[in-house]
């Protein structure tokens, strides 16, 4: 992930604190190219703009806004009087924000989905200024539709049975909506007809040995495949029970 060059000069985030606090390869872990109708991503990292946040929801009320102050380990993110002003908070807003967002409404504009998904990654135990429990272990995957409102429990219970079954994983280490309900984008736009999905894969799945190099920040490019052909094939097997549960 890389940063805004607007923000040149106004740093003082580390590498280590920025790889931290970013959803690290989860292009490589989620993006199925032309296998799916649309894949919308971005390679600006969420500590300099969050696209899962609302326009609202800014510093100082929420350091982990849109525009942040810290990372979510509570690492300063700018150089002391060098935080971004109205001006340079517009600026990245209209370059990276509202971009993204206007490709999603004309994608449910456009397109005849069945399916979209919110994809993340999450720390495999809960950073600095998480609600959930900072001893307690998260569960391999966390599957969120905001509590029954963006899609049918039924439809989310089966796909992550399909994760269990294609990742060779226990059912039990797949939660619904703990410790996440589903962010700002499923819960915006889940709200219509099509029904939306936030997924989290823990990333101990991929940032721990023997796949990852915690001196260089890398990843081991064979098994992030793997991972990525294990997420096809979850939808495979899901759309092939979506057939049934639609029929039934």
């Amino acid at each position: 992930m890389r940063k805004p060059a607007e923000l040149d000069g106004h740093l003082s985030i580390t590498n280590k604190d920025l790889f931290d606090d970013s959803d690290p390869f989860v292009v490589e872990l989620y993006d199925l190219g032309d296998k799916v109708q649309r894949v919308i991503k971005t390679d600006i990292a969420r500590a300099f703009v969050d696209l899962n946040r609302s326009l609202q929801d800014m510093p100082p009320d929420n350091p982990d806004g849109l525009i942040k102050s810290m990372t979510c380990y509570e690492k300063p993110i700018y150089i002391k009087g060098k935080e971004p002003d109205e001006s340079l908070r517009n600026l990245l807003i209209e370059f990276y924000y509202n971009p993204y967002h206007r490709e999603i409404r004309k994608s449910l504009a456009e397109l005849n989905l069945q399916l979209c998904l919110d994809c993340h990654s999450m720390a495999s135990h809960a950073p600095g200024i998480a609600p959930d429990d900072k001893d307690k272990k998260r569960p391999l995957f966390c599957l969120s539709n905001q509590d029954g409102k963006t899609c049918t429990d039924e439809m989310i219970e089966t796909l992550a049975d399909c994760i269990s079954e294609s990742y060779s994983i226990e059912r039990e280490e797949i939660s619904i909506n703990d410790p996440f309900h589903g962010g700002y984008i499923t819960k915006t736009y889940g709200a219509s007809v099509i029904p939306w999905i936030q997924v989290e894969m823990n990333r101990s799945m991929y940032l721990s040995s023997p796949w990852f190099d915690q001196e260089n920040l890398s990843v081991d490019t064979s098994h992030l495949q793997k991972l990525n052909n294990q997420f096809e094939n979850s939808l495979e097997l899901f759309f092939s029970k979506l057939t049934y549960i639609t029929k039934s």
